[in-house]
């Protein structure tokens, strides 16, 4: 599976999954991309930067909450590990 950042006409940028990247060349072709904020079809790649690495990031790096928002209920980074 493939994350890629999208970019409309309007410039609003989503997220979407995709299998491979002739999964998202077919959807495209295809017409089948449109902006959940606006509804165009004219989507295309936003330029994204990639995660290059062992995955071994710091815990700051890693975890998209706010410092005062974070407890022990995201688990889905190291921090919840070292505040619980």
């Amino acid at each position: 599976m493939i994350l890629y950042t999208l970019q409309c006409s309007s410039d609003h940028q989503f997220e979407e999954w995709f299998a491979n990247s002739s999964d998202y060349e077919s959807k495209k072709t295809a017409g089948e991309l449109c902006c959940p904020t606006c509804g165009d079809v004219q989507v295309r790649k936003a330029i994204m930067a990639p995660r290059i690495g062992s995955g071994n990031k710091p815990a700051d790096a890693s975890c998209a909450m706010a410092a005062p928002a974070h407890s022990s209920a995201c688990a889905c980074c190291p921090r919840a590990k070292v505040m619980s």
